[in-house]
């Protein structure tokens, strides 16, 4: 006989300054970055990164994604099963060396942290999310190839292989740790620099700062 695993809440480092709590933000948000940490506790706490959408609105709705059956994860999936997603935005590190005065060099980022009870989907409702998911991610390409466009004899081998899960949410957090309480000689030093670096990440970090702190 198993015995129940112990749940525990795990709590974001939430800093009044940095905190979002705008339902449209972490709604938006999530929309934006849809590539999660999924954590919840097994014999030890367990990690996978999957994408996740949402459904509904920002008052009220719900996430949902699958795993694999061989993922380690899959024999702790189970109706009520507590989780954690994580979404990770755009993060990267601030030098001392960008401000006008020596100061201490940071790390920016945004993040949310979602607190869920799992329920376990159905057939139809594993295969109607997998359609969703890959309409949301082939749109944008050049020729895209939907699910209907996969062979059924394809499909009737895998679904079999994966589990798909709502995940009702119970609380939910977000930070955005942007430089707030600089003058704007130093955001306009960072964020000339993060845009000097060339890489897409940073470019990302540095419109967000800007978005934070109204620049032009």
């Amino acid at each position: 006989m198993e015995m129940p695993i112990p749940q525990k809440k795990l709590n974001m480092y939430q800093p009044k300054k940095y905190k979002k709590d705008d339902p449209e933000f972490l709604f938006k948000f999530i929309q934006q970055h849809p590539f999660a940490t999924f954590i919840l506790n097994g014999e030890k706490i367990l990690a996978t990164h999957i994408p996740v959408l949402t459904k509904g609105t920002a008052k009220d709705f719900l996430l949902f994604s699958h795993i694999a059956n061989h993922n380690e994860q899959f024999k702790y999936l189970k109706d009520d099963t507590e989780a954690l997603l994580i979404f990770q935005g755009a993060h990267g590190y601030i030098s001392s060396s960008w401000y006008k005065e020596k100061d201490i060099s940071t790390w920016d980022y945004s993040a949310v942290h979602v607190n869920v009870k799992l329920k376990i989907q159905s057939r139809q409702e594993l295969e109607d999310s997998l359609k969703e998911l890959v309409a949301t991610f082939e749109k944008p390409q050049e020729n895209p190839l939907y699910y209907k466009d996969i062979p059924k004899k394809m499909l009737d081998e895998h679904l079999p292989l994966i589990t798909g899960f709502w995940c009702k949410v119970e609380e939910i957090k977000g930070i955005a740790k942007l430089h707030q309480g600089y003058d704007k000689e130093d955001i306009d030093s960072v964020t000339a620099h993060l845009e000097k670096q060339q890489n897409n990440l940073n470019s990302a970090l540095s419109e967000n700062i800007k978005k934070e702190h109204k620049c032009k």
